[in-house]
């Protein structure tokens, strides 16, 4: 499948990104835009919400780009990729199909798959119908399986369900955007300058569905819809026979209490717990990236 080409950036993001590539990959109807740095191994580093692939340029400059290439899709909805019309659109079954067809488009094998937020069990479920080409994983502050039975939404998504004020804050005051930093073990881990590259592609409230789209769709019970889906990723994950790893921001107020279900599921994957936020990519990216190399040396 050819590559298409990427939607400008502004010279003031562009100088905050390591060296890399960038080109779009028509994934069904929408366009993925992709980041890519390095030759040798491919590590899939999927973000979640409401960031874009920039929350990875100091992950990647941490990554020895002789030995990995590094892959940085932007979800459908977030970052430089299409802006479906229809909130609607956003279900994690879309986001994994997506995902898949990236996977697919670029003849991915011998894939780590790297994941946080939303991005890992969207990238986990796309590895789940690809199993034979993904070689490792890494965790970091996600979650892996549906909630169990009576868990509470975190504040944040209670808020997310809250009719009319939650649709001004997402789409029109940039609320989670500009507010990252709260979620921080370290609130200086996201400068202003920073900070404005993770508000710039959702700017307009046009373009701004995605935020509040996959705020929505964590379950908030049983029957949720997203839950099927997890489920599969948590079957996936907690059979995996590869290496693994996991990287945890403990101080994290969104998952971070999520950590131990996570190590009982990949009870042999090596453990590095910091004292990073939600965010962690901002605040420990050197220890992200000696976890990929470690899950490469396990491989």
């Amino acid at each position: 499948m050819p590559l298409l080409p990427a939607p400008p950036l502004p010279d003031w993001i562009t100088r905050q990104l390591p060296p890399l590539d960038r080109y779009a990959v028509d994934v069904g109807g929408q366009r993925m835009h992709v980041m890519e740095a390095g030759v040798g191994q491919p590590v899939l580093l999927a973000h979640g919400n409401p960031t874009w692939g920039f929350l990875y340029r100091k992950v990647i400059r941490a990554l020895d780009l002789t030995r990995f290439r590094v892959i940085v899709p932007d979800l459908v909805g977030l970052g430089l990729s299409s802006k479906p019309s229809d909130a609607r659109s956003h279900s994690l079954e879309a986001h994994i199909a997506w995902m898949g067809r990236l996977l697919d488009a670029l003849a991915l094998r011998d894939l780590i798959v790297a994941g946080q937020d939303w991005g890992g069990p969207i990238a986990f479920g796309a590895a789940a119908r690809r199993r034979d080409r993904v070689r490792g994983l890494v965790v970091m502050n996600t979650v892996i399986s549906p909630p169990k039975v009576g868990a509470r939404p975190t504040a944040f998504h209670r808020f997310a369900r809250l009719p009319l004020v939650s649709d001004v804050a997402f789409r029109l005051l940039g609320f989670p955007q500009l507010s990252m930093n709260l979620a921080q073990g370290d609130r200086r881990s996201i400068p202003p300058a920073a900070a404005a590259a993770y508000w710039w592609p959702l700017r307009d409230p046009r373009d701004n569905l995605a935020t509040l789209a996959l705020a929505r769709i964590v379950p908030d019970g049983s029957d949720h819809p997203s839950n099927p889906a997890l489920a599969r990723v948590h079957a996936f994950v907690k059979g995996f026979r590869g290496p693994a790893a996991i990287v945890w921001g403990d101080r994290d107020p969104v998952l971070g209490s999520v950590r131990g279900w996570v190590e009982r599921n990949l009870p042999d994957a090596p453990v590095t717990r910091t004292r990073a936020g939600h965010f962690l990519q901002e605040e420990v990216p050197e220890d992200i990236a000696r976890a990929i190399a470690d899950v490469a040396d396990r491989g």
